[in-house]
């Protein structure tokens, strides 16, 4: 069981598996949200603790299509973590446990700011990756 949170401990979920994936978005729009590392996890896999009603939903203006979650009081964010989805990302810095899955992919590498240097070996992409 891996457990989750914000950073002022409203919002509590927990995992009852690994995340099925990792990887890295430097899109600037992920990197404003504060959720560049996400996690991809199955929705029967989610477990609420407490503070759902505190998730709050920022919907973007076309052509971005998916909607970023966070915490109402602390402005932690959460990924989409209210998506109906069978499989859907969260944020990893919400995660509290420890993770044995390793980033497995950078996408918009492109868009990547200067100052951040990639150091492992996980695939890169100008994009999505396929």
């Amino acid at each position: 069981m891996i457990e989750g949170s914000c950073c002022c401990g409203a919002v509590k979920f927990e995992l009852v598996a690994q995340p099925a994936l990792m990887g890295t978005c430097h899109c600037s729009r992920c990197r404003k949200a504060g959720a560049s590392t996400i996690v991809f996890v199955k929705k029967d896999d989610l477990r609420w603790v407490s503070g759902k009603e505190e998730v709050a939903l920022y919907q973007p203006a076309p052509p971005y299509k998916y909607g970023r979650c966070f915490c109402r009081i602390c402005g932690s964010s959460l990924g989409e973590i209210l998506s109906e989805e069978e499989s859907f990302p969260i944020a990893a810095n919400a995660l509290d446990g420890a993770l044995e899955v390793a980033n497995s992919f950078h996408e918009f590498v492109g868009e990547k700011p200067g100052w951040y240097e990639i150091c492992d070996g996980a695939k890169q992409s100008q994009g999505h990756p396929v």
